[in-house]
């Protein structure tokens, strides 16, 4: 249950750090509203998924995710540019995440 709790909260991660974009500098109400909603509703998860998972793992799992996760959504939604230097992070983290998960007790 703790690794669902964290990959919700990774995701919610990749929710706000959009709905933060999108707020402009919380210069826009919904989108601000979105933002806090989701960073809290991330933050809990996270805190929950660290009761039985190791803190270091929890937290880089939930930061990859994020961080994938954005990438991800800038290059498709946000036309942000993609280039190899880009393709080859984002690989790299995904193996430093599956790696994680896979030698985590």
């Amino acid at each position: 249950m703790a690794w669902i709790s964290l990959i919700i909260a990774g995701l919610l991660e990749v929710a706000w750090a959009i709905g933060l974009k999108q707020s402009e500098g919380f210069s826009k109400p919904v989108p601000s509203a979105f933002t806090l909603v989701t960073m809290a509703a991330s933050f809990y998860l996270l805190a929950s998924a660290m009761r039985s998972l190791p803190a270091g793992t929890a937290y880089a799992v939930w930061t990859g995710i994020g961080a994938v996760g954005t990438v991800l959504i800038g290059i498709f939604w946000l036309n942000e540019p993609v280039n190899a230097g880009r393709v080859l992070s984002l690989t790299l983290l995904v193996a430093g995440l599956i790696g994680l998960k896979v030698s985590s007790a």
